[in-house]
């Protein structure tokens, strides 16, 4: 499609026919239009609740919203090419059979409603084309499990199904208007339900053409609303969300689902998803079955990271590294080097008293048996999703979906270059030559790189902030441990400059995330996927590569290269030759990366409830106050609708993609931070009640669509469990200290290297730092405070390095070798036991349950006997017809060989 705005165009109107197509000049007599077929308009026949044409008979599927081109404010000329493109739009749907009426507002006249109605026969014509899946007969094989003598526990749990009914389950098959009697027909006008109605509409209106420029066909609703000539276009909601409909016929789904689902009296019910799938789709319906088994899952992980957190809350008195850093008789005698060159103090090391006690809550024997059960947690999850997801195809019909996708008709538009299909050595139209995709997938990887080389310049000059705040921070902050204020005892230049530069990193992220989606959505475009499933999953891809960067990079920092690589107070690395490199505390890093996980776990969780929940609130506030102000009149269903808020284009793009990011807090840096599942665990109860809430009361309703899983949400979540056991095995060893105090726990707290005669934490801190002479500092310009801390002549810092006058001084000792071997050897033992495991659960536990199998393989040997029995029942009352043509003129001796 031509990316161009319809206004600015001259081209030809088409008017189309089932059997010809009519070419109308833009430009020609106005006046001249017995071409054009035109909507009936009628008034609005007082009943608020209907969802009927005036006649209350033909049902209305979809809604077309337009701003009456005689009252609008634009050029003359302007709004005549806008309205003969909508004449020649609504011409060719009455050509292709739908049949619309016109209704002007009761609030505002300048708008018009045009309800579409689709009859039987375009109903049928167009199922058989998009082979979508309908009834044959009852199924009594599709039993729901039992729960056996925890039912009494369950049934509070469960939805009311005196209220909610249980759906009637069919055999179904691919709708062919040849074998229209095979199918379960009992009532014309229920036997396509609306949202089956609402996707055969929605397929015609984004495929009629209404303009021929260049040789161009100008199609589709999205088209034509994107470029202000319709202002909304959307199916019906079938009641008000607060009370049941006034028509009785009505089976009031969108009260049933407020009350049964999005109130939040039913937080603690189970999802009734088969409601949900009906009413707004499987796509819909597989994204609240995905977060709600998620959710469940997230209950085991939760409650054994609040274990984990607890013991080490209970465990840090037997802390005995932290009772050395407040211990004023060893913490408190221990002078510690600056930081930085010219505005850092020497300070005590007991002035990191209160974060080495916090530090010890996380850094624990805990932490390391969470980290190896979150490995193991993340696998038997996406396994028995894909069992509860093979279930869902089978519940909802989607096992063959592949099958049935139709492409995009933003793809059909290009397709002008005809090759050869290798398969069926036919014809057939692509929109580009191999030569032209590989240009078009270089040009889309080469402008998602690009944005990912912006996104770590972001991170570099939050780094570069790091550097140069913290000098600040250390000359300003109080340095009195022994105070009463909480500000000297908790707000260290550490922990200030983490907690700044985490909530600016924050804001970068929004920042970057705003303009990185409308970049998404140009980069997918021009790469023109075939299908909307296509579509759908390489835009995932692009969106969550670039939104893993932007939000993990500054934790990867913090982790893996914060203090790594900072050389020693004589000769320090420099970051651009001009800042010193950030060092840890005493402590490490753990604390600062639980702190930065934190800050942007809740701050993204805010920002999207403000974003998605009190923003369309606020909206339809202002809305309806300025409807109220106008119009005292009972407005129509589809008026009420039209004010409610559009979903977007994306639809649960985002919805998926929050959880995701999510997903990634929760697994990769779960080592860190063991109460990041609870908080998940929280955010995901009322998200699921927000976004259920959100659907039901404040948007349109979204047009249903078909999906047979979560796409590429699915090997993204895999990629991050794979990778989720190397960061948690790299914390461990690199950015706690748990390996370090099990070194000199085993090693060197007893001879050869040691003092002492047992094993004991004793003396930890005091090993484990090491000694520099203050007359090596190659820069004399430091500041040096001696009057406060008397005439010292060596300070520590924290490394393992030889101390002054060593014959290998400020070289590595061996404790760091020691160090080192043992982190490595813990990484390669983790990693190997932990795959291991997981290639064993993936084994054994299959994508698909023997029960479903059998339940798939049984249904369609059934269907297929159903069909083969009706085709032969046809078969022989038609060969009956052809033997009684054929009797009547042979003799009766002969008529009973024939019979």
């Amino acid at each position: 499609m031509e990316l161009e705005e319809d206004d600015e165009e001259d081209g030809d109107i088409v008017l189309e026919n089932f059997d010809q197509t009519i070419v109308c000049p833009t430009f020609g007599s106005l006046e001249n239009q017995q071409d054009f077929r035109t909507p009936e308009f009628e008034e609005f026949n007082g009943k608020p609740d209907s969802l009927f044409f005036t006649d209350g008979q033909r049902r209305i599927d979809f809604v077309l919203v337009y701003e009456d081109e005689t009252k609008k404010e634009n050029k003359k000329g302007t709004n005549e090419k806008q309205k003969r493109k909508r004449q020649a739009y609504e011409s060719n749907l009455i050509c292709h059979g739908l049949q619309l009426e016109a209704t002007r507002s009761v609030s505002d006249d300048k708008l018009v409603f045009v309800k579409v109605h689709a009859p039987w026969e375009v109903l049928c014509t167009y199922a058989e084309i998009m082979h979508i899946k309908l009834p044959l007969k009852p199924n009594d094989l599709k039993t729901r499990s039992a729960f056996g003598t925890l039912n009494w526990f369950t049934k509070v749990l469960q939805v009311n199904e005196s209220i909610i009914k249980p759906e009637q389950e069919f055999f179904t098959a691919p709708f062919e208007k040849s074998r229209m009697n095979d199918f379960y027909i009992q009532d014309r006008d229920s036997f396509f339900n609306p949202a089956t109605r609402s996707r055969i509409v929605y397929f015609i209106l984004s495929r009629v053409k209404y303009q021929v420029m260049n040789n161009v066909n100008k199609f589709g609703i999205n088209r034509l609303v994107s470029s202000g000539i319709y202002k909304a276009a959307f199916p019906l909601h079938d009641c008000n969300f607060s009370c049941e409909s006034e028509d009785l016929s009505c089976p009031s789904e969108r009260y049933l689902l407020y009350r049964e689902w999005a109130h939040p009296r039913s937080i603690y019910k189970k999802q009734p998803l088969d409601l949900i799938r009906k009413y707004y789709g499987e796509k819909i319906g597989i994204y609240f079955a995905w977060l709600g088994y998620y959710t469940q899952m997230l209950l085991l992980a939760a409650v054994v990271g609040v274990a984990c957190f607890l013991y080490g809350y209970f465990d840090q008195d037997n802390c005995t590294w932290s009772k050395e850093v407040c211990d004023p008789d060893i913490g408190g005698q221990i002078l510690m080097c600056p930081q930085c060159d010219k505005l850092c103090p020497f300070w005590r090391l007991n002035v990191t008293c209160e974060s080495s006690k916090k530090l010890c809550i996380f850094d624990s024997f805990g932490t390391l048996v969470f980290a190896v059960f979150m490995g193991v947690w993340v696998t038997l999850f996406l396994e028995f999703w894909k069992r509860r997801q093979a279930e869902l195809e089978y519940e909802w019909d989607t096992v063959e979906l592949q099958q049935e996708e139709q492409p995009r008709p933003e793809y059909e538009a290009q397709c002008n270059h005809v090759v050869i299909n290798e398969i069926t050595q036919e014809e057939e139209r692509i929109p580009f030559t191999t030569c032209g995709k590989c240009i078009r997938i270089t040009l889309c990887a080469s402008a998602v790189f690009f944005w990912i080389l912006l996104i770590i310049a972001s991170v570099i000059g939050i780094i570069v902030y790091r550097l140069s705040v913290f000098i600040v921070f250390s000359a300003t902050l109080p340095k009195d441990p022994s105070g009463t204020d909480p500000i000297q005892k908790y707000l260290t230049p550490q922990m200030a400059t983490s907690i700044t530069a985490s909530i600016i990193s924050f804001i970068i992220i929004m920042i970057l995330n705003t303009i990185y989606e409308k970049v998404a959505i140009m980069i997918t475009n021009f790469e023109l996927p075939r299908t909307q499933t296509d579509y759908e999953n390489s835009l995932t891809m692009k969106m969550f590569l670039f939104q893993f960067v932007n939000y993990y990079s500054s934790c990867f920092y913090i982790a893996f290269f914060k203090g790594k690589f900072v050389g020693y107070p004589g000769d320090p690395v420099y970051w651009l030759g001009k800042y010193r490199n950030e060092e840890c505390d005493p402590g490490g890093c753990l604390l600062e990366l639980t702190t930065q996980l934190t800050i942007i776990m809740g701050g993204k969780a805010i920002w999207n409830n403000i974003q998605e929940v009190l923003l369309p609130w606020v909206m339809n506030l202002i809305g309806r106050y300025k409807r109220v102000s106008r119009s005292e009149t009972t407005a129509p269903r589809w008026e009420q609708d039209y004010h409610l808020q559009p979903m977007g284009n994306l639809g649960l793009f985002y919805e998926y993609l929050e959880m995701i990011i999510q997903f990634g807090f929760v697994t990769l840096f779960v080592a860190s931070f063991p109460l990041a599942p609870l908080l998940a665990l929280v955010n995901n109860i009322l998200e699921i009640r927000v976004d259920a809430w959100k659907l039901t009361t404040q948007f349109r309703r979204m047009v249903p669509e078909k999906a047979q899983d979560i796409g590429a949400w699915q090997p993204i979540m895999q990629g991050i469990a794979i990778l989720a056991v190397v960061t948690n095995a790299m914390i461990i060893a690199f950015t706690s200290d748990m390996i370090p105090r099990l070194v000199y726990y085993w090693s060197f707290s007893i001879p050869p290297y040691g003092d002492h005669t047992y094993y004991t934490m004793d003396g930890y801190i005091n090993n484990t730092l090491s000694i520099f002479n203050i007359t090596d500092f190659k820069n004399t310009d430091i500041e040096n405070p001696y009057i406060e801390l008397g005439n010292y002549t060596l300070c520590r810092y924290r490394d393992f390095r030889n101390p002054p006058g060593h014959p290998q001084e400020y070289k590595h000792n061996i404790y760091y070798w020691h160090v080192i071997a043992a982190k490595l050897a813990f990484i390669i033992v983790m990693e190997h036991v932990i795959y291991s495991v997981k290639f064993f659960i993936s084994y054994a536990i299959p994508d698909v349950s023997k029960a479903t199998k059998s339940k798939i393989k049984r249904e369609k040997y059934l269907t297929q006997k159903l069909l083969h029995e009706s085709h032969l029942k046809d078969l022989s009352k038609t060969m009956g017809l052809i033997a009684e043509r054929m009797g009547g003129g042979v003799d009766n001796s002969v008529r009973p060989k024939l019979e």
